[in-house]
């Protein structure tokens, strides 16, 4: 943007998510909230009467509004990606991208021909603790990387499985905190794969290995890094970080027993708490605003279908044969 008048900005698809969007940019002094849009006329009306805007067709949002939220069902996203794109809108949409690299691909390249921004919604990388961890990183010698994203059924429509779904996430932060490629993917499941775990072999040797579960009684999100001199492990939840760090192993005395202890020190580095989509949606409206590049590109999140599409011929393979990657 050149001019110092607020970015004009819409929402396609309000449901669970897409009303969340709609809150965001409402309640953004950057931004106006043009309307919003939805195949159900009832709920776009609701939404948009809840946050002061107004309901309106896709096309005729799409001719009102700078840049937009894709806040729709997955096998949507392209479709309505590309005709944003071709009405001149920037375009943030939700994770998964796309359901077909090629598509992606594709759309990618038009949004560069058009000098658009296209951004992916891979809302952990804007997770306070992972930031957090991002400065711890670079002190370390990293040997493995452990993420649990686990939970009970949910009670909303879905017709992703648990790697395109909740895997996802992870395996977008993996590939964000190393400049490497995947040499090798490995995959089992269990009761029609709605618990899986992968393991991914970097080419810069970290040992990546990640668990979603869709029937697990307990809901974690937690990323463990695993380095020479210590292990961090990351509570997306509470958006906490901790470094564990061993001390000098001893012996003691008690009451005549001689006993072996080993202690580890806890360090507790400052997290700046926040609302992770707040932080995406800001990210994005900076992204169009300047003209630069956004933080989760078009590239990044077909890299992330590339691999979760890998992890499922290995899910699909016989005794969940290994899937060469190479993939960058």
């Amino acid at each position: 943007m050149t001019d110092d008048a607020a970015l004009r900005v819409g929402v396609i698809g309000v449901g669970s998510m897409g009303a969340h969007h709609a809150r965001v940019y409402a309640g953004s002094s950057a931004v106006d909230l043009v309307g919003v849009a939805d195949d159900d006329w009832d709920r776009a009306t609701e939404i948009a009467e809840k946050h002061g805007t107004r309901a309106l067709n896709r096309g005729t949002l799409l001719q009102a509004v700078d840049a937009v939220s894709v806040v729709v069902p997955t096998q949507f996203h392209a479709p309505v990606v590309r005709e944003a794109l071709e009405a001149d809108t920037h375009v943030l949409v939700e994770k998964p991208f796309v359901d077909d690299p090629a598509t992606g691909r594709d759309l990618i390249a038009l949004a560069d021909r058009k000098d658009l921004r296209l951004q992916v919604g891979h809302i952990e990388r804007f997770n306070p603790a992972v930031r957090a961890l991002s400065d711890v990183l670079p002190e370390m010698d990293v040997l493995a990387v452990d993420a649990r994203r686990l939970g009970p059924p949910v009670d909303r429509e879905n017709t992703d499985g648990v790697v395109e779904d909740l895997m996802i996430h992870d395996l977008d932060i993996l590939l964000s905190l190393f400049d490497a490629g995947v040499d090798e993917t490995y995959a089992a499941g269990i009761d029609g794969d709605p618990h899986v775990t992968a393991t991914l072999k970097l080419d810069n040797g970290v040992l990546g290995t990640l668990t979603a579960s869709r029937i697990t009684h307990q809901k974690v999100r937690e990323l463990a890094v695993t380095g020479r001199e210590c292990r961090v492990t990351v509570n997306y939840l509470t958006q906490s970080v901790k470094i564990h760090r061993h001390s000098l192993p001893g012996y003691v005395e008690s009451n005549g027993d001689v006993r072996y202890r080993s202690e580890s020190v806890v360090e507790r580095p400052q997290v700046n708490s926040g609302e992770p989509l707040r932080g995406e949606i800001e990210s994005f409206v900076s992204a169009v605003n300047e003209g630069i590049p956004p933080e989760v590109s078009g590239h990044d999140g077909l890299r992330v279908i590339e691999l979760v599409r890998e992890i499922g011929e290995a899910l699909d393979g016989p005794e969940a044969a290994v899937a060469k990657t190479g993939s960058r």
